[in-house]
């Protein structure tokens, strides 16, 4: 209980969950804030460690929602380069400076964001990308190395795959597999770092139940929007989420 005795430690876990559970209920991308949010009040690497286990569960809500809905090529692609990601993250976690990678990352959000929405500005039609599977087993390095270091592989991913055109349930499907398997690909080196203490684990398991109502609520949101918005408010996510992650690496 220690951890969430203090009031603003529990208001950032609180709007970190929040965040979470609109990512993993569809809302794509949004889940690189909630790490940093919840540094504003705990450690980083504290905070990685009380997410993960509150991830897991969200993981099961939201592969449970769209298990009929996903992309198998997608996955089986990406699967193998985020396995190679998360153990180079793993194996260079002490020399690895944390802000320049949210910086780089940030950067590159930002601008792919700005891209695909000037593409389609006007309500112009975006022809769907196909690029090789290679492309994306690279893509998937960068977003199990990323999500590794601060649960922030979901710009990776869009890169990849948002050009797809995929229609939105799958695409939400496509992610939800995808980052379910790279979550549990995390589990041993948090064990191995001893980053799941008593303390981590009770307040994880607090946090739980909110974690797993605001996941439903954005899969019932998710369920209501039509492609194109949806793609439309994913890029424009994708700039507010880049533009914050420069903001941390600059300020770092």
């Amino acid at each position: 209980m220690q951890l969430l005795s203090d009031p603003f430690v529990v208001m950032m876990a609180l709007l970190a969950v929040l965040i979470l559970g609109l990512a993993k209920g569809g809302f794509s991308g949004l889940g690189a804030l909630a790490t940093p949010v919840l540094a504003l009040a705990l450690a980083p690497t504290r905070a990685a460690a009380l997410l993960l286990p509150v991830l897991l569960v969200q993981d099961v809500v939201s592969v449970w929602s769209f298990r009929k809905t996903w992309d198998r090529w997608i996955v089986a692609r990406m699967l193998p380069g985020a396995a190679i990601g998360v153990g180079l993250a793993a194996w260079f976690a002490a020399s690895v400076d944390e802000s320049q990678v949210m910086l780089l990352l940030g950067s590159i959000t930002l601008s792919f964001g700005l891209y695909r929405l000037w593409l389609g500005r006007g309500g112009r039609l975006i022809a769907a990308s196909d690029s090789p599977g290679w492309i994306g087993t690279l893509f998937g390095i960068a977003t199990g190395f990323t999500s590794q270091i601060a649960h922030a592989g979901g710009p990776p991913f869009q890169m990849w795959v948002t050009p797809r055109r995929l229609p939105h349930q799958i695409f939400v499907g496509t992610s939800s597999i995808t980052f379910a398997a790279i979550n549990w690909m995390k589990v041993p080196s948090f064990i191995l770092l001893g980053s799941f203490d008593r303390q981590v684990l009770i307040a994880s398991a607090l946090l739980m139940p909110f974690a797993i109502v605001s996941t439903l609520v954005a899969v019932a949101l998710i369920r209501r929007l039509d492609s194109m918005r949806f793609y439309s408010l994913i890029y424009a996510l994708m700039i507010l989420l880049g533009a914050k992650l420069v903001w941390d690496g600059l300020s770092a």
